[in-house]
């Protein structure tokens, strides 16, 4: 059979964005099976933050591999765990010391969920607009970002509320009165639809990812720290896509001086294996009654390992460092890209998460130009992707190992689709 008879058998609700037929992949380089070598500013949407087959990474999986597959957590220690437990230990603030392991995002947020139900007593969760935290039942319940995640699924888990994220651009105010207004609506949600006593946590992405790349005014998160201890409610932060340095700190908490109860991680822990997390204070944790929640493969050996030598590598090579390094040259450079083009609406972001917005001339979302663009780059060898509700936003998230030269080659190609696309 035929790559291509293959690929006519796999399941057409993956929605495909690029043709491109992968053989291998290196750094942030990815090579197809014709030998065509593509620049990859999409890192398996924000997984491979070490790069594609980092060195370490590759030889902890072949080690672990020779070692033990699968240790079901149920039944046996094992040690690529706990030497996992060690590393994150040294990453997360230290009133974080309660780790459960699963699988994927979604199966993170569903376990922060149900841990926040125990521990609080209470059924309902608050999120934001424009949300993205899963597709699972449970998890489509609380994503915002585009109804095509929840069409044809309603009815879905009641008990949730949504409540507007402080995104300054799309309301055109500055920031001090977008999230004075934000809080004040949470207040407002509070008194309104769901009642504090029956409101377990607040969950919300301290930089929108899906929903755009959008990131807070500084003092929002504190706002909303301010509102859950004022209540008794739970905040979880979701850092599935903005974690492990791909905001230029370990997790996007922690540039707006606040710590969540619960935190939720996946994506680029394990540099490409499935592996995610609920972390939370351990007498949280003791809330959760044992055997309610678990699963066959969460914390996985061969997975646990890969992340251990993540974590290990990143510290050696200083890629959060390399992160705000290269963040700024690229903000700079796309600032000056706008400045020619003004449909580049807005240009936002903190280390290697950065968005272009593109808008037209009545500050409209300009998908259309967004979509274009993407495709003028892909005929250049750049694998950049767009999100946000509308689709008009070009996210920007290479791998935390990228260097000046490959920021350089990147915002070139850029510039030439740019000028192709906008007449």
């Amino acid at each position: 059979m035929s790559p291509q008879d293959s690929i006519s058998h796999l399941s057409p609700v993956w929605s495909r964005i690029f043709p491109i037929h992968a053989d291998h992949a290196q750094g942030c380089y990815i090579y197809d099976v014709n030998g065509n070598r593509w620049l990859d500013f999409t890192c398996g949407i924000g997984v491979t933050n070490t790069g594609h087959c980092h060195p370490k990474v590759v030889e902890a999986i072949r080690s672990q591999a020779g070692l033990l597959l699968h240790g079901q957590a149920n039944i046996v220690f094992h040690k690529p765990m706990l030497e996992l437990v060690d590393e994150l230990r040294t990453i997360v603030p230290p009133a974080i010391d309660g780790f459960f392991f699963t699988n994927s995002g979604a199966e993170a947020i569903e376990g922060a969920i149900k841990l926040a139900r125990h521990a609080t007593g209470r059924t309902n969760v608050i999120v934001f607009q424009g949300s993205f935290h899963g597709r699972t039942v449970g998890t489509m319940s609380l994503t915002t970002s585009k109804t095509v995640y929840r069409v044809g699924y309603q009815p879905l888990m009641p008990g949730v509320f949504v409540t507007p994220y402080p995104y300054a651009y799309r309301y055109g105010w500055d920031e001090a009165t977008t999230s004075q207004w934000c809080l004040e609506e949470l207040e407002y949600l509070l008194l309104t639809q769901t009642a504090p006593q029956e409101t377990a946590a607040i969950l919300i992405e301290p930089v929108l990812g899906e929903g755009g790349y959008v990131v807070p005014p500084q003092g929002f998160l504190k706002g909303v720290r301010d509102i859950c201890d004022k209540h008794g409610i739970l905040l979880i932060c979701d850092e599935v896509q903005s974690g492990f340095g791909r905001t230029g700190k370990w997790f996007a908490f922690e540039h707006f001086d606040i710590l969540p109860d619960i935190m939720t991680v996946a994506k680029g822990i394990a540099s490409g294996l499935p592996l995610s997390g609920v972390f939370s204070r351990l007498d949280l944790m003791k809330k959760w009654q044992a055997g309610t929640h678990g699963g066959t493969y969460g914390g996985n050996a061969v997975a646990c390992a890969a992340a251990v030598a993540t974590i290990q590598a990143m510290k050696e090579e200083d890629m959060l460092g390399n992160a705000r390094l290269r963040g700024a040259q690229l903000v700079n450079h796309l600032k000056h890209l706008q400045l020619e083009y003004p449909v580049i609406g807005d240009v936002r972001g903190l280390g290697l998460m950065v968005a272009t917005e593109f808008r037209t001339s009545d500050r409209k979302p300009d998908k259309a130009t967004a979509k274009a663009v993407v495709h003028a780059c892909e005929e250049r060898k750049l694998m950049l992707l767009t999100c946000s509700t509308y689709d008009n936003v070009i996210r920007w998230i290479p791998p935390l190992i990228v260097s000046d030269q490959q920021i350089e080659d990147a915002v070139g190609i850029f510039g030439e689709a740019l000028k192709e696309v906008v007449k």
